[in-house]
């Protein structure tokens, strides 16, 4: 696999160091420092490591967290993931969903329709929050 940019590692770093789903101004906030300054440079890189799937963004977010697989074995089975989202603390857990990704597999193909890529985002309280 070809080695990430300076601007790529620094967001990807960025997202992995976080315990909460970021977006793209709060990772340029916490680059400042290191040198970006423009929201198209924290936007390319982010575009780059979703595209390697290394990253993942959250729709109901707009917030973007570190693939929680490692991201040089791990493959999406038909770009399916799953997340399990905090309402409070705000944690974000991967996980892996093989039925469901496959009756979205089988739906698709039943109504021929070409998936590029599914996520299920489901939202509530963490064993944490809850009590």
């Amino acid at each position: 696999m070809k080695e990430l940019t300076k601007n790529q590692q620094l967001v990807f770093d960025q997202l992995q160091s976080s315990k909460t789903p970021q977006s793209a101004y709060d990772i340029l906030d916490a680059l400042r420092d290191e040198g970006l300054r423009a929201p198209l440079q924290v936007y390319r890189a982010l575009d780059k490591l979703v595209e390697r799937q290394m990253v993942h963004r959250l729709e109901s977010m707009n917030a973007f967290v570190a693939c929680s697989h490692d991201h040089e074995d791990h493959h999406h089975h038909g770009g399916f993931c799953a997340f399990a989202i905090c309402n409070d603390c705000g944690i974000v857990d991967e996980f892996a969903a093989p039925v469901i990704s496959e009756q979205l597999s089988d739906w698709a193909t039943n109504q021929n329709f070409k998936t590029q890529s599914s996520t299920v985002e489901i939202r509530g309280l963490c064993s944490s929050c809850q009590g």
